[in-house]
């Protein structure tokens, strides 16, 4: 089958089956969304400073109980970057990086078409909450608390504006066991392709108490011998009655660690760095404020903003 053929058959499978269930469900079929918009200075080491925005937009149709119909709109020029830089007119970018059908059952969901790279929460090892996968994932509960993950697809051009390009070769694999123990202890393992590497995966996350979280994650690419850890820790406190959020890690990545590092959230560079992120409510128009330090190697840089959901 040539590769033509291929996301002729692929997209419309795709589209047939949206239209079927919202035909069947036409009376359910309701819509939603989500956005959030960021403004951010970036103070950064080795390159001049900057102001940046980030659009997101989550629209979802609700075809009938247990289908809906899901995209992502988000501004930014990769797959690990989302915001546009203002004065730059080569940096307006505005693309749709998701497209995909999601069947809810009975303790597990099944989505396919240009999917999320996460399954619920980011952990600070995962690829970029901006991502995606064109592929299908297939999530079931195996015991109450007790989950396992499979992803397969294909994961190789990471400009956004290709996003929904559809490619024929599967080079993305993920396979996933996750559990909460009781209510402090939770842990993650997996195995992963990540079109040429091979990687093994494990997390696990402490709830210190109702406010604080600790956590270590570690990746080892096992064709290659190198390695990615990150602790960190989560917490909420105030300061004279105003609350605060706290997230600080530290992180380590190897330097032939390769593809997958420079596809997690805000990719600075290999070695060892860390991470502080502070942020809290302006109490004016649901804006809320952020300030984050990041170190990595010999690069240094500062991030100020404001953001908001609606």
């Amino acid at each position: 089958m040539s590769k033509s053929i291929f996301q002729i058959s692929l997209t419309s499978a795709f589209f047939i089956t949206a239209i079927t269930v919202s035909w069947q469900a036409h009376s359910q079929v309701t819509y939603d969304h989500r956005i959030d918009a960021q403004i951010r200075y970036d103070n950064r080491s080795n390159r001049d400073d900057r102001v940046q925005y980030r659009l997101r937009y989550y629209p979802q149709i609700t075809l009938s109980e247990n289908w809906n119909l899901n995209s992502f709109v988000v501004t930014g020029d990769d797959f690990a970057s989302s915001h546009n830089t203002f004065g730059e007119s080569d940096s307006q970018e505005l693309a749709v990086r998701r497209f995909y059908v999601t069947h809810s059952f009975e303790g597990g969901k099944v989505e396919f078409g240009v999917i999320p790279t996460y399954k619920g929460r980011v952990s600070s090892t995962g690829l970029s909450k901006d991502g995606w996968i064109q592929g299908v994932r297939y999530v079931t509960s195996l015991q109450p608390n007790h989950k396992i993950e499979f992803v397969t697809g294909n994961l190789s051009n990471t400009d956004p504006n290709k996003a929904l390009s559809v490619q024929n070769d599967l080079n993305y694999f993920e396979l996933e066991y996750s559990a909460s123990l009781n209510e402090k202890h939770a842990f993650e393992l997996g195995v992963e392709r990540i079109t040429a590497g091979n990687y093994i995966r494990g997390e696990w996350r402490y709830a210190q108490s109702g406010e604080q979280t600790w956590s270590i994650e570690y990746v080892r690419r096992v064709d290659e011998a190198q390695n990615k850890l990150v602790i960190g820790t989560e917490t909420a406190f105030s300061v004279q009655g105003y609350s605060l959020d706290l997230h600080a890690f530290y992180a380590y990545v190897s330097e032939g660690f390769g593809f997958r590092a420079e596809l997690t959230e805000d990719y600075l560079g290999t070695g060892h760095g860390g991470s502080v992120v502070i942020s809290g409510n302006l109490n004016i128009g649901g804006l809320d404020w952020f300030s984050r330090v990041d170190v990595v190697g010999n690069t240094k840089r500062l991030l100020l903003g404001i953001k908001r959901k609606f």
